[in-house]
């Protein structure tokens, strides 16, 4: 359950309004080898953990597109909107990997809902998202997120 529910016809009042952060997931060895599967992206500093642990970063990494992804399942922890007929993810404005997330780190998001604006039939959001490593002070991914909510 989001730690915020918002009916649709208040989403327009809600441009600048901090989401919160998330619960820490970490991030396994297993994940990152079914993301390497999944997009054909065996690149060893991600897929060979002996070989990674002599590597730029002393241990395997995962995909930064990977770590992205998880801006859809943090998302539903955080934000839902009610009295919408569809939800959809709309695309990205900016995204930066601006750290590395090692195998068994913990990372989770905090998001702040940047813009709310009107298009046809319903409202478009934009999200200021910062996946965060547990224990570090620079974030792995910093992103803005849009969706679509339709009436």
């Amino acid at each position: 359950m989001p730690n915020l529910v918002v009916n649709f016809d208040k989403l327009s009042t809600m441009a600048g309004t901090d989401l919160g952060t998330t619960d820490y997931r970490q991030i396994t060895q297993d994940q990152i080898n079914l993301f390497a599967d999944a997009t054909d992206d065996q690149q060893w500093i991600h897929t060979d953990p002996e070989r990674a642990k002599d590597g730029p970063f002393g241990a395997p990494i995962a995909h930064g597109f990977l770590t992205l992804s998880l801006i859809i399942p943090f998302w539903g922890e955080l934000f839902d909107v009610e009295g919408v007929t569809t939800k959809v993810n709309y695309g990205l404005d900016k995204v930066r990997f601006t750290s590395p997330v090692k195998v068994g780190s913990k990372v989770r998001m905090q998001a702040t809902l940047a813009e709310v604006t009107e298009v046809k039939g319903g409202a478009q959001i934009k999200v200021n998202a910062t996946i965060e490593i547990e224990g570090q002070e620079r974030p792995a991914v910093v992103a803005e997120f849009l969706a679509r909510f339709y009436k």
